[in-house]
């Protein structure tokens, strides 16, 4: 992946003294970035330590997105509009929301970074939305209970795509650079289509075959899909104008 030249810094004059060179902070997460997995942690914390078998039971019925409530046979409830949003905070063990978590920051920190915190915070309602659109329709009377913020990650993750992987680091905060790539250039790049090769590989073995150490039930490979589609192809929609020289 090639990085943008930062822009050449100015020399000192004689006698005077040269500037510090600017560190990057090891731990530096956008703050919406820590806002969401903030929430995800203390709705996990509530599920495990804190609500007893029912309330868990009310929270997962109530906030996990169920295919076949919204197929008309159980009639209305307003959750109905908050289940395909409210699902992307909640997840199902130890294992599952470590590893969503670490991608987030991984992908989440340099779009949030590029979007900005709003743009971000509906990008990531839309992209989880999609995601549950596709799983809903290839599985509308499935009754298994979805969670898990997977799907918008993965459309984090189509985003970083249409970026080219580039990030940009001279402002002191890793943000993805430059336009949006046209597709028939991504396609192009032997790095990026590499890395979304294996991502795929990956979400097919999990999801059909079940591979996946720690984490309980199936994997939702189809709502991966969902947001990754609509993160590559919808990125323009949420990319913020950036500013001519």
């Amino acid at each position: 992946m090639s990085e943008p030249v930062s822009p050449t810094e100015p020399q000192p004059q004689p006698g005077e003294e040269a500037p510090e060179p600017r560190r990057e902070p090891v731990f530096n997460l956008p703050p919406v970035v820590l806002a969401v997995i903030g929430i995800c942690a203390v709705v996990f914390l509530l599920q495990q330590y804190v609500l007893n078998d029912d309330q868990q039971m009310t929270l997962l019925y109530d906030g996990a997105f169920i295919p076949v409530l919204y197929t008309g046979q159980y009639g209305f409830d307003w959750f109905l509009f908050t289940r395909p949003f409210t699902y992307a905070f909640m997840h199902g063990s130890v294992a599952h929301i470590a590893i969503n978590m670490v991608w987030l920051a991984a992908f989440g920190s340099p779009l949030a970074n590029r979007l900005g915190a709003t743009r971000f915070g509906v990008f990531y309602a839309a992209t989880g939305l999609a995601s549950v659109a596709l799983f809903w329709a290839m599985h509308p009377y499935g009754e298994m209970p979805l969670v898990g913020a997977s799907g918008a990650i993965s459309g984090m993750m189509g985003a970083a795509a249409r970026y080219g992987f580039r990030v940009d680091r001279s402002s002191g905060s890793a943000a993805f650079a430059g336009e949006p790539l046209p597709i028939a250039i991504v396609l192009r790049l032997r790095g990026v289509m590499t890395f979304l090769g294996v991502w795929m590989v990956i979400n097919l073995a999990t999801g059909l075959l079940g591979l996946a150490p720690g984490i309980d039930g199936q994997i939702a490979w189809e709502a991966h899909i969902g947001g990754f589609v609509a993160g590559f192809f919808g990125l323009r929609f949420f990319d913020r104008p950036q500013r001519s020289e």
